[in-house]
C-alpha cells in the first residue's frame, strides 16, 4: 500500500513565543515540521567588528528557538541572510529616509526576506508550506486555489497590516497557525507545550537598530543641517537634517514656545516645516501610486474601504474611498474623516470587513 507524505512545512522560529507555538500545533497536526531560525544584519562596530547582534537573531534568541526544536523533536537549520538583508532592507530604508520618507522596513521584510528568499529555501527543500508566528488569517477564496488574508482573531495583535506586500504565488504556500488565536491563548499554550519561551517578552522596536533610531541614522547619513520654519515661512530654529524628523513629531527640536508638531519637510529648501496647532496634522486625502491587490485582480473602482494608514490597535481603520488619478498607477484615497499625521513613506492598508484588499506606500497627504 502507497503511504501518503506528510505535507513538510518549514516553520520560521525566532525563539519567540509565537513562532515557538506555530511550531508546536504544526507539529500536533501531523505536519513534517522543519525549524529554520534566520540570521540578519547587525551594523558593525567603530572597529568594523560585529559588536552587537540584530536584535531579533541574537545568539540568545537562537539558543531558545533551538531548544523549542529538541523539545518538539524536529530538525533546526540555521539560515544567513545577512547580506540579503543588507541589501534589501537596511539600504531600502536608509534610501527612505533620505529622500525624506519615513519608511517600514517590516513590510519589505516579509515580503523580501520572510516571503521571499525563504519561501525560495524552502521549495527548493521540497516543502509544501513555511509557516510564521504572525498574527493573521487565511481562508480559501473559491476558483483558481486563491487565498484571501483576513485579520487575526485577536485585533490587539493582529499584525495584517504588515503583510499587505505579499502576492498569492506566496500566500499559497503560507501558513499562520496562531492567527486563529489571542496572545493570552498562545502564551497558555506555550506553557501546556513546556516550551520554556511561553514568558519571553516582544520587542516592538526595529530590530536592526540598537540604540535609537536618531543615533542609526546620524552614523549613516550624517548631519545636513537647515532652517525651521512655522508655516508662514517664519524662521524658528535649526534643524540637523530632514532625515531626523518625521511628520507628526513634537520631541527633538529644541524651539522655544510650543509645543510645536512637523508638518512637513521642504527637499528643495532644505526646510522643516511646524506647527503649534495640532490642526495643521489633520489631512483627509492622501496619494499613492501602485497599489498591490491581494487577489492580483484591481476592484472596480471608486471603492469604499476601511483605511489604516499606521499599525496597532490604538490606531484603528477609518472609512475611505479609492479613485484611480488618470490611466497611470496613481491614486487618490479619501478619507470621511480627517487623519492625524498622515506620513510619506508609511503603509496604508485597505480592508473589507476582515478581509485584507491590498496596500500601498503613501507617497504624499493632503
Amino acid at each position: 500500500m502507497k503511504v501518503k507524505r506528510k505535507n513538510k512545512v518549514i516553520v520560521a522560529m525566532s525563539g519567540g513565543v509565537d513562532s515557538s507555538v506555530a511550531a508546536a500545533l504544526l507539529s500536533r497536526a501531523d505536519f513534517d515540521v522543519v525549524g529554520v531560525f534566520m540570521k540578519f544584519w547587525a551594523a558593525p562596530g567603530a572597529d568594523s567588528s560585529v559588536s552587537r547582534w540584530n536584535r531579533c537573531c541574537s545568539p540568545e534568541a537562537e539558543e531558545r528557538a533551538r531548544k523549542v526544536a529538541q523539545i518538539l523533536d524536529i530538525p533546526f537549520y540555521v539560515l544567513n541572510f545577512e547580506e540579503e538583508f543588507k541589501k534589501r532592507i537596511v539600504d531600502y530604508f536608509l534610501k527612505g529616509y533620505k529622500a525624506g520618507r519615513t519608511p517600514n522596513p517590516c513590510v519589505v521584510c516579509n515580503k523580501e526576506i520572510k516571503f521571499g528568499l525563504l519561501l525560495e529555501k524552502a521549495l527548493a527543500m521540497k516543502a509544501n508550506f513555511i509557516a510564521t508566528g504572525h498574527y493573521a488569517r487565511l481562508r480559501p477564496a473559491g476558483e483558481g486555489g486563491q487565498v484571501k488574508l483576513l485579520k487575526a482573531k485577536g485585533k490587539e495583535k493582529d499584525q495584517s497590516y504588515f503583510l499587505w506586500q505579499l502576492i498569492q504565488k506566496q500566500l499559497k504556500h503560507v501558513l499562520f497557525p496562531v492567527g486563529d488565536y489571542t496572545k493570552k491563548q498562545v502564551r497558555a499554550m506555550a506553557k501546556k507545550f513546556n516550551l520554556p519561551v511561553y514568558n519571553a517578552k516582544e520587542s516592538q522596536e526595529i530590530c536592526f537598530i540598537k540604540n535609537t533610531l536618531k543615533d542609526f541614522l546620524k552614523r549613516y547619513l550624517k548631519e545636513n543641517p537647515g532652517k525651521i520654519v512655522d508655516m508662514h515661512g517664519k524662521i524658528l530654529g535649526k534643524h540637523q537634517g530632514l532625515w531626523f524628523y518625521t511628520i507628526g513629531q513634537r520631541k527633538g527640536m529644541e524651539l522655544a514656545g510650543g509645543p510645536y508638531y512637523v508638518v512637513d519637510k521642504d527637499l528643495k529648501k532644505n526646510q522643516l516645516v511646524v506647527s503649534d496647532k495640532k490642526k495643521d496634522l489633520m489631512k483627509k486625502e492622501l496619494i499613492v501610486k501602485n497599489i498591490n491587490w491581494l487577489s492580483s485582480k484591481e476592484p472596480k473602482l471608486p471603492l469604499k474601504v476601511r483605511a489604516k494608514i499606521r499599525y496597532g490597535h490604538l490606531h484603528p481603520a477609518a472609512a475611505a474611498q479609492i479613485h484611480r488619478i488618470g490611466a497611470g498607477k496613481r491614486y487618490k484615497v479619501i478619507f470621511s474623516s480627517c487623519q492625524r499625521a498622515i506620513t510619506p513613506g508609511q503603509s496604508i492598508v485597505f480592508y473589507r470587513g476582515q478581509e485584507l484588499l491590498g496596500g500601498a506606500v503613501i507617497y504624499k497627504g493632503f
